[in-house]
């Protein structure tokens, strides 16, 4: 790049003040940046081609650390994004470092002049614009950039390489919880398991109805590795598909396919070559052929169906051959009903078969569809109008809208769909082109209870069993039961949670009590836990909680009383001291339900007992949760 090119064509515009920012404990400004050089990553939440940009703006971070500052200015498509508690979650689920600000009202995009999703601007020390572009693949041509400029304005001298002291992580925490961010889930009536894409652990978990933990596969680190369950990798995968003992895995930000035995317990490379296509409509075979952010799959027969969110087009693999090719959808991103191949679809992310007809949801158009399954059929739309349709109303083909569903399943002639901005479960008649809601306020939060007043948070997947429904709330960090004729929604609670945080390195907090007094003889054990000012206790969550004595013989404990939010065990004491520890799982959420916390928790607390004591109750310090 010419050196001229580098010293900038117009200044940058300052930030509008009392915009909400997010990733750093202030609001930034341009001037304060100066002697950086800073690149603005405009973006949303819901885009796949955003999505696309993230590793490559982690990696220019990575390389420049000290010269560097990445900021995403979020201007919101959907209406639910625009609310910074969402784009909170979205940051978490993204696992983003660099600050954030809730442009959603266009004013910074604007200013700047982007046009679209993603759009980078880069910004010289000296607070001037280099150059912008919009579009994936930036990683390259950025590079090369910063090259240049790190030298430049270094050998100018006014290249600020201090530390960045002033970022601050999220103060939403990232979830301590058995599951985090669960994409999707799949059940196996005739083995009466459950199959869940625990997304951000980056495995797959295997339960049975109640919720018994059976397996985990995949180690929980991020990566791309085959081989036995402790020791494969995935990353962030969705959707899950079976077929016998066959497990089928949209490996989603590896770009491939993978396929677990279920009965020799190993997981291998199907489909892909482990990087993003860039090319469309290349068809290929196993991992020869480079495919594009698969979200979702379905398993028909000997062939696979791969919702493959990147093409905006749904794949078709023959399980013998392995050969991949478009099966519907063009390429181009819109809402276009007509001949398969014609067809523009838009991010389908969602699945499922009556066995004639291939239903999806086409996310970004907010749409409910469906594909003939022979060779000559064709793509038509029973819910949705445009990429900019979107709302929350139930009714008929002309009024009923929907915000960015993400799942669909189908069962006795009803398609449930996932309608994950509005936090929601509907029923779509593929017939009479109508859609209800059966469950969900429209508000998002973690509420059990009757279909009518119980809340989702960003529900991306659903499969059914019997008569229940099982929704990976995936902002909930847990699995939702749904019973249509019992009318109510309950979390399923896993009876081995402790099976599910191996391997994670997750460390939880410990509370050091200091030693209690008791006398022999029957007595008990009582805990109380206090939560943060505007925080309240969920009685539906899985709080677990449990104790055990490191000494029997000085301390004997029955059977616990759980009444949140305090906890009574019974205990049989006999001279001598011992160590009781107390564990578990801690949820609880904002006083309006829209925000929930998890907190893994070990409390110590030494018990001593002898004769001449008065006490026969352990009263431990109430605990005040972070």
């Amino acid at each position: 790049m010419d050196p001229r090119q580098l010293e900038g064509y117009v200044n940058a515009p300052e930030f509008p003040k009392g915009l909400e920012w997010l990733n750093v404990p202030r609001p930034l400004s341009m001037s304060e940046l100066r002697g950086k050089l800073v690149l603005l990553d405009f973006w949303t939440f819901c885009c796949i081609n955003c999505m696309h940009i993230i590793p490559d703006l982690k990696k220019l971070e990575a390389k420049y650390p000290r010269e560097l500052v990445v900021i995403g200015v979020h201007s919101a498509k959907f209406t639910h994004e625009q609310e910074s508690e969402a784009i909170r979650q979205a940051i978490l689920r993204y696992e983003i470092g660099h600050p954030v600000v809730n442009d959603r009202d266009f004013h910074v995009w604007g200013e700047y002049g982007a046009r679209g999703w993603p759009t980078l601007v880069l910004v010289n020390p000296a607070g001037r614009i280099i150059g912008a572009m919009s579009g994936e693949g930036a990683y390259a041509l950025f590079d090369s950039i910063l090259g240049q400029a790190v030298a430049y304005f270094g050998e100018k001298g006014i290249l600020d390489r201090r530390p960045i002291e002033w970022l601050a992580p999220e103060h939403a925490r990232v979830p301590d919880s058995p599951l985090s961010f669960p994409g999707k889930i799949v059940c196996d009536t005739a083995t009466r398991r459950l199959f869940i894409s625990d997304t951000n652990h980056n495995r797959i978990v295997v339960a049975d109805e109640k919720g018994k933990v059976l397996d985990v596969v995949g180690s929980g680190e991020s990566g791309r590795r085959d081989g036995p369950f402790e020791e494969c990798q995935f990353n962030h995968p969705q959707g899950v598909a079976f077929s016998g003992d066959r497990l089928f895995v949209a490996d989603t930000e590896n770009h491939l396919v993978r396929i677990i035995d279920l009965e020799n317990r190993r997981t291998e490379t199907l489909l892909g070559t482990g990087e993003q296509a860039r090319e469309f409509n290349v068809e290929g075979g196993g991992t020869k052929v480079a495919i594009n952010s698969p979200w979702d799959l379905l398993v028909r027969g000997k062939e696979l169906y791969i919702a493959m969110a990147g093409f905006h087009q749904i794949w078709i693999c023959d399980l013998e051959s392995l050969r991949a090719r478009p099966f519907a959808g063009s390429g181009r991103e819109a809402l276009l009903d007509g001949p398969l191949g014609q067809a523009a679809l838009a991010q389908p992310s969602g699945l499922a078969s009556d066995g004639g007809r291939l239903f999806f949801v086409d996310s970004e158009t907010s749409s409910v569809r469906q594909a003939d399954l022979g060779l000559e059929g064709r793509v038509d739309t029973l819910i949705g109008e445009d990429l900019f349709e979107f709302g929350d109303q139930d009714g008929d083909a002309d009024r009923a809208r929907l915000q960015h569903p993400l799942g669909v399943f189908w069962r006795k002639d009803i398609l449930y769909v996932a309608d994950t901005y509005n936090s929601k479960i509907r029923i779509v008649d593929p017939v009479l082109k109508t859609s209800v809601t059966l469950a969900g306020t429209g508000q998002p939060g973690w509420r059990d209870g009757s279909l009518k007043s119980a809340q989702f948070n960003e529900p991306g997947g659903l499969s059914g069993m019997d008569d229940l429904l099982f929704v990976a709330d995936t902002n909930n960090h847990v699995i939702r039961l749904v019973d249509p004729s019992a009318g109510r929604v309950k979390t399923l609670e896993f009876s081995n949670p402790a099976c599910l945080r191996q391997g994670l390195g997750l460390k939880p907090k410990v509370y050091a009590l200091p030693a209690a007094v008791i006398r022999p003889g029957a007595g008990s054990l009582r805990l109380e836990l206090r939560l943060p000012q505007g925080y309240k206790w969920m009685k539906e969550a899985p709080s677990h909680l449990e104790a055990r004595s490191m000494n029997e013989k000085a301390a004997a404990l029955g059977a616990s009383s759980l009444k949140w939010p305090v906890l009574e065990w019974p205990v049989e004491a006999a001279p001598g001291s011992a160590m009781v520890i107390v564990e578990g799982d801690a949820y609880f959420c904002a006083q309006d339900s829209s925000r929930c916390l998890i907190e893994n928790v070990r409390i110590e607390l030494p018990i001593v007992v002898k004769d001449g004591a008065t006490a026969k109750i352990v009263q431990a310090v109430p605990l005040a949760l972070p």
